[in-house]
C-alpha cells in the first residue's frame, strides 16, 4: 500500500496487466508468443498453453496488442529521404455470399461497405511500415492521411487510384504504377506494402479467422510491430529483443473488458 495515497499497488499497476488475476509468468509467456509467432497466435492456442479459459486468453491478447501499438507518429520521409510506398487494401467477407441481415449489420459497423479498408505507408529506407483502418477510399480521406503521415517534398509511390490524384500539387514527388499493365516500373512499385498485406491477411484468415470491425486496428498494430521488428542484416533482432521491446511499452496502457467489448460508446457487432 502506498503511504501517500493509501491505495493498493503492485508491479502490474498502470500497465496492461493491471487488475488481472492472471499471474505474471503466464502474461510474459503470452507476450513472448504474440511477438514471435509470425502469423500470430489464436486465443485457443493461448488457452491450451497457459491453462486459462478462451475468453480470458482473448482478453489477454487484446491487451497485449494495445501495448504493441506504435507510440512514435512523427512524419515519415522528407526531401533527402528514400521513397514512401502508399497503398490500401480491404478486409472482410464477400458481400455476395452473405445473408442480407448480416450484410446490413456489417455496413452499419463499418460506416461504408461490407469490407473494412486499411491504409498503409512503407518507408523503404527505414524499412518501417505504418497502417491504420480508414472509413473510406475517398480522395479527401486518402490525401488527408498522406499529409498527416508524410513530410512534404517526399517521394511517394502509389498505384493509379484516383484518390491519389494531385499529390504533386501538394508538394510531393509523386510517381504511379498502372496495375492494369504492370506491377513494377524500375523502382516505382508498392511491392513492399503488398508483402505486408499478405502477412496481415495470412494472420487474419489463417489464425484469427473472425475479426470484428472495431477490433481490426489492434490486429493491424500487432502485425506492424512484428514487421517493423523483424530480423534483418542491418538490424539482427532476436526473439528476446522483440520481447524486451514489447515489455518496455506496457506502461501507462489500460484496456478494460467493458471497453473491449464495445459496451462503452457503442455496441458490439458481428465479426467478419
Amino acid at each position: 500500500m502506498a503511504k501517500e495515497c493509501h491505495k493498493q499497488f503492485s508491479v502490474k499497476t498502470q500497465s496492461i496487466f493491471e487488475d488481472s488475476p492472471i499471474s505474471l509468468d503466464k502474461w510474459l509467456v503470452a507476450v513472448w508468443l504474440v511477438v514471435n509467432c509470425k502469423n500470430g497466435i489464436s486465443s485457443y492456442e493461448i488457452m491450451r498453453d497457459l491453462k486459462v479459459t478462451q475468453k480470458t486468453a482473448w482478453f489477454m491478447l487484446h491487451r497485449i496488442r494495445l501495448a504493441l501499438k506504435a507510440g512514435n507518429w512523427s512524419k515519415m520521409g522528407g526531401e533527402d529521404s528514400g521513397p514512401i510506398e502508399v497503398d490500401e487494401t480491404f478486409f472482410g467477407p464477400d458481400p455476395r455470399k452473405m445473408h442480407n441481415d448480416r450484410r446490413l449489420k456489417m455496413k452499419k459497423a463499418l460506416f461504408a461497405g461490407s469490407k473494412a479498408t486499411v491504409m498503409g505507408f512503407l518507408d523503404r529506407d527505414a524499412r518501417q511500415v505504418r497502417a491504420k483502418v480508414i472509413p473510406n477510399v475517398k480522395r479527401e480521406t486518402l490525401q488527408a492521411e498522406i499529409l498527416r503521415q508524410i513530410e512534404q517534398k517526399s517521394t511517394v509511390y502509389t498505384d493509379q487510384g484516383v484518390g491519389y490524384d494531385s499529390l504533386a500539387a501538394k508538394d510531393f514527388v509523386h510517381e504511379t504504377v498502372n496495375h492494369t499493365k504492370e506491377y513494377v516500373r524500375g523502382q516505382v512499385h508498392t511491392q513492399g506494402l503488398d508483402n505486408f498485406w499478405s502477412l496481415l491477411k495470412r494472420s487474419l484468415s489463417g489464425t484469427y479467422v473472425a475479426v470484428e470491425p472495431f477490433h481490426l486496428d489492434r490486429y493491424v498494430d500487432e502485425q506492424a510491430f512484428r514487421y517493423n521488428n523483424r530480423a534483418t542484416k542491418d538490424n539482427p533482432l532476436t526473439d528476446a529483443d522483440r520481447f524486451a521491446l514489447a515489455i518496455s511499452q506496457i506502461a501507462g496502457k489500460r484496456l478494460t473488458y467493458v471497453e473491449l467489448t464495445g459496451k462503452v460508446g457503442g455496441t458490439c457487432e458481428e465479426p467478419f
